[in-house]
């Protein structure tokens, strides 16, 4: 409690078993009801009853919760700036965490990469965009902040933005909480986050209504899904991030685009799955770009990837290929960069050759195994070196043909 002042009341605050018991029993039961009590599901009440239905408190001393309450109470909040601060503090935490190894790659991908593929994608207002594998809300944050910064922004604007703009799906609890506080702090107050299993929906009941103008997502490479949940999919296979393709595929609206992370190994397996969802993908959507990442972009996920950028309606003819290539390795203290991505982004606009760039005319591609390799023609052919021993012995082979060569010409002399 504050006294008039606006500070604590040190003789009526309570703390240790008493200040526990309280938060227990009283507050988290209190902000659990805002669920139930809310008007709607799109309301910011709704979304907190959700937060903290998904919270426990674990902080088991009292004492040590007063000491978190006066060190929250001297932050400040309230203005735009003070909001901004405090979403960008909350997106390091993220990073952190990702850098840590602690489960990255489900939290975090990569902001520059994210605003990249947003760019490349380029949303516009009135677009439904839909991560189905949400995580941290990486993508949807950074789509609502192309968006404001592409226009002067009406009422109406902010209000589509708001409400039907941007929808998620996360399975796990707590990449759920991050992802919907992670919204909430960058303004948009209500997120349209569900929490639960995107691939647990059988595809085929996905109608019209469902289906999204623009699809940006980094769906979890690596994972494993049981045998019925393999049964929602045409193409059945374990890998989740295959699962997540189709789903994406069918969740969008005709003439709808897509950046979509994932392995580049996609692009090469021989596997029935893969060749059978390349076969998908190339049919039914114009494959246009695909961005060849270089190891080292996910910290601690040790796998190499690319990100996929194609249109539903009309069938892939050319697919214009980039490879980053980068004069540094990737890592914690050397992360990508938007300045990294910056001739990928220009040359994508028209598709241009370059040391890095080519196209491939899918007539040429084998219709038995739509491989589609990373394989760049214009690469210039490394020089081998050469071992320092074999540079050595040639040089004194080149002095005994040198001295020999100037004692014949002395002997002319």
């Amino acid at each position: 409690p504050k006294g008039v002042d606006g500070k604590i009341d040190h003789h009526k605050a309570l703390t240790g078993d008493d200040l526990k018991e309280f938060v227990d029993q009283k507050l988290f039961p209190y902000l659990k009801k805002f669920k139930t009590e809310a008007e709607s599901p799109d309301t910011i009440e709704y979304k907190i009853g959700e937060i903290f239905s998904e919270l426990k408190n674990r902080l088991q001393s009292g004492y040590n919760i007063r000491e978190v309450i006066s060190l929250i109470d001297e932050l400040r909040f309230r203005s735009h700036a003070e909001k901004h601060e405090m979403s960008h503090l909350y997106e390091d935490k993220i990073k952190n965490m990702g850098n840590a190894g602690r489960n990255g790659g489900e939290y975090y991908t990569p902001r520059a990469l994210i605003k990249t593929i947003v760019k490349v994608v380029a949303p516009t207002i009135g677009d439904r965009i839909y991560d189905g594998a949400v995580g941290s809300a990486g993508f949807l944050v950074e789509a609502f902040e192309y968006l404001k910064a592409s226009k002067e922004l009406t009422t109406k604007d902010m209000e589509i933005l708001q409400k039907v703009s941007f929808y998620g799906k996360e399975k796990k609890g707590l990449a759920y909480i991050i992802g919907t506080m992670n919204m909430i702090l960058h303004g948009i107050e209500a997120p349209n986050i569900l929490h639960t299993n995107t691939l647990a929906e059988n595809i085929t009941d996905i109608q019209e209504k469902d289906r999204y103008d623009i699809v940006l997502a980094n769906p979890p490479f690596g994972g494993k899904e049981r045998a019925e949940v393999q049964q929602n999919f045409s193409i059945k296979t374990g890998e989740t991030a295959f699962l997540f393709l189709q789903h994406f595929i069918k969740s969008m609206k005709a003439g709808g685009r897509a950046g979509i992370v994932i392995k580049n190994t996609f692009l090469s397996n021989t596997d029935n799955a893969s060749v059978s969802l390349r076969k998908l993908l190339l049919e039914n959507c114009n494959l246009h770009t695909v961005l060849d990442m270089p190891g080292g972009t996910f910290i601690g996920a040790g796998v190499k990837t690319v990100v996929l950028f194609f249109e539903k309606g009309a069938p892939t003819r050319k697919v214009w290929y980039y490879q980053l290539n980068l004069d540094r390795n990737l890592g914690k203290t050397n992360p990508l960069n938007e300045n990294d991505l910056a001739e990928f982004v220009e040359l994508q606009k028209l598709k241009s050759d370059s040391e890095n760039s080519w196209v491939v005319d899918l007539a040429d591609v084998d219709t038995t195994t739509f491989d589609l390799s990373v394989k760049n023609p214009n690469k210039k052919e490394e020089v081998e070196l050469r071992e320092p021993q074999e540079i050595l012995d040639e040089i004194a082979v080149l002095d005994a043909e040198s001295a020999e060569i100037l004692s014949v010409i002395r002997g002319m002399l």
